[in-house]
Parts: C-alpha cells; structure tokens; sequence
C-alpha cells in the first residue's frame, strides 16, 4: 500500500484534488470515512448546501471531468448582484457590466459530488479506501506513514489533508492555530418564490445580520443568513410559515411569498488563519487549511484553488519528489495573497456592519453609495471573484 499521494478527505475539494491528477502519473489513494455519494433521483428533493462557483473554478471542474456530468437542469446562473446596506445604500455588479456571461453559477453540494465521484470510479491512477477511519499518522524524512482503524496502512511521499474545518490531519501534524469564532451561526434553507428572480442574488447587511438569497432553477432561492446564536435559535423554533414571514421581512418582500422546500439548519461560523498550510510531507487544502466567513460565498473557491494551485504545483514538480518541503512551500506561497485577502476581507465587512456605532453606520452606507458610483472600482474588486 505505498502511493505518492495520499489525500485524506473526499468532499467536493479532495475529490476534485483527486480529479485533476487523473493524467499525472502518480499513484493515488483517497481516504474517505463516508460512504459513496448519492445523488437523489427525486426532481423536488433539494440539497440544503448550495455552493456559488466563480466562472474560474467551473472551468477547472470542466477539466476534471465532473460539470459536463451535471444535469444541467439543476444549476443556475448568476447574471447580476445586489447588495443593501441599512440605510439605503446599495452596490450593484452586473455579468453585463464586467463584460461576461454570468458572474456565478449555484448548485447543490450533493450533485457535484456524486459527479466527481463518477470519474474517480473509473481513475486507473486512483485507490478509493472508502468507508475508512485514520487512526495514526506518522511522517519521517521519507514516507507519511497512515494508519487505518481497520488494521491498513497506507504510506506516501505526500499526505494531503482535506477534511474538512475540524480536519483530522491538521490536528495531527500539530499546527497550534484555533479557530476564533465570530459569535455568528449560518442559517441555511431553501424556498420556492412567487416572484421570478431572473438569474440575480440579493446581500442584506443590518446590524443585526447578513441575509444573502441566491437564485436556484425556477422559482427557487437558498439563503444563508448569519446571524447572533441566539437569533439563529429563535429562527430555527420557528414553524415553516413563520419563517418565511421573517425571511420575507428581511429581503424587504423581494421575491414574494415564500415556502419552505427545505428544512433550516444553522452551523457556527469561525475564522482560521494558519501561519503554515504546509510542512515536510504534508499540505492542506480548502477548510482544513483556511476558514472564512461566507458572507463573500467565496469558501468553497478558495479551496477550489488551493486545489488548483496544488494540482499544478505537483505537476511541474521536476525532480522534487511529491513531499518535499521546498516543493510545498512553492504551493503555499502562491496562495498566501488569496487566502489572506479574503479573510481580511470578509472580517472587515462583518465587523463593519454587525455594529450599532452610528458613525461606522455612516461610514459604511456611504462607502457602498461610493463604491457603486465608480465603475471602475467595481469592476477591480469583481474581477477577482470570477477566478
């Protein structure tokens, strides 16, 4: 059982990772605890984890085979957005405006996945160890050594932790970073509307939350709307009818009436800057090595082109083996800007808005009034959310 690359996680980041080596030559294993994704063949069954891709992160998914597997029928673009502040600012960007064809498209966790599984059903470079629990991890100069709880063990030059926010494979390589939570849970749920959306997604930031309604196929949205935990629990006991009500009040009646399709969950919401994404023989990618607040729905791209950036990195490795650190750091370097750019980001404007000052109140209003009247401006901080 010895590979070149172990990669442990198979969501929709370690599963494409997978993908895109698929012509590389190196010989793969990818660790996974859950069972084999299943995409449900009911037409009113929907996922409550929507994900927005940027145009950038399409094309790389188009190269490891999965979105030309998508029903196309289940995906949505994105042509215009809208964002409010709590005084009547607002910023608008447009596919138009930036001289593209759409600025995003949405769809459901679940049907990407089960595409990216598809084609690694069928990789000849490729072990799947699925279902399979780590048990240990050791890595000395040469190998990272993998221990599973059914007795296996598996070695590589490299091991790639892609397991998600609590990632098992950060813990144990001892990087001493915590998550700083932002006292903020992500509520998540689906709706048919009465009003047709026609392809935009909406932003509402107030003081007390930001509500974001991304459009789905037909008369259909999905929101995320962070809030305090203490409101998330008052939303969550709600019945059905009195959540759409409250959603309805909060999107200022946008979309019409509301009905629930899927059930509301809520998860804490954090942020986690590493001082390393790498070391000798290890490298993470997507949550396990960054988190970010999804007010920018950027989290899965970001992990999207850690992926990218990796993939590429190892593939022009020359003559570095998969693990060397010289190698990785290439890997990290190239991303720090990214990643870092991002969290400041999304930090400053939650704790720009999520904030009863009534001189930041001022301020915000009219930096987004200003913001929305110089095109120019709009256009350079778009561009980096198409990549």
């Amino acid at each position: 059982m010895e590979f070149d690359i172990i990669i442990v996680g198979g969501g929709l980041v370690g599963a494409s990772l997978a993908a895109s080596l698929r012509d590389s030559g190196l010989r793969l294993a990818l660790v996974e605890s859950g069972s084999s994704p299943q995409a449900s063949t009911d037409a009113d069954d929907w996922d409550a984890r929507i994900y927005a891709f940027t145009p950038g992160n399409v094309q790389f998914l188009h190269e490891c085979g999965a979105w030309q597997r998508l029903d196309m029928s289940r995906v949505q673009q994105v042509e215009e957005m809208r964002v409010f502040g709590d005084t009547g600012a607002k910023l608008n960007f447009s596919a138009y405006q930036l001289g593209v064809p759409e600025m995003a498209f949405i769809l459901e966790s679940r049907l990407l996945h089960e595409a990216l599984w598809q084609g690694l059903r069928e990789q000849e470079n490729l072990t799947l160890l699925h279902p399979a629990q780590c048990a240990s991890l050791a890595i000395d100069g040469d190998a990272a050594h993998l221990a599973l709880k059914d007795g296996r063990e598996v070695k590589a030059k490299l091991i790639v932790g892609a397991d998600g926010r609590d990632s098992w494979v950060r813990h144990q390589a001892v990087m001493p970073e915590v998550p700083t939570p932002y006292n903020q849970h992500g509520l998540v749920a689906n709706f048919t509307i009465s009003k047709a959306h026609r392809g935009i997604a909406y932003q509402w930031f107030t003081e007390d939350g930001i509500l974001a309604l991304l459009p789905l196929p037909g008369r259909r949205i999905s929101i995320v709307w962070s809030v305090t935990p203490e409101k998330s629990a008052e939303l969550l006991a709600l019945s059905h009818e009195e959540l759409c009500a409250r959603v309805s009040e909060a999107s200022n009646h946008t979309l019409g009436e509301l009905k629930v399709i899927t059930a509301p969950a809520a998860f804490a919401l954090r942020v986690l800057n590493l001082a390393h994404i790498t070391k000798p023989r290890l490298a993470l990618v997507g949550d396990a090595a960054h988190n970010v607040h999804p007010l920018s729905g950027q989290g899965v791209n970001l992990g999207l082109r850690d992926v990218r950036e990796l993939s590429q990195t190892l593939m022009q490795r020359g003559a570095l083996d998969c693990g060397d650190l010289r190698l990785l750091r290439r890997y990290e370097k190239a991303r720090q800007d990214d990643i870092l750019s991002m969290q400041l980001t999304t930090d400053a404007l939650k704790h720009l808005f999520v904030n009863s000052n009534p001189v930041l109140r001022t301020l915000r209003n009219v930096g987004m009034a200003a913001t929305n009247a110089i095109v120019p401006l709009k256009k350079m901080l778009a561009r980096h959310a198409l990549n």
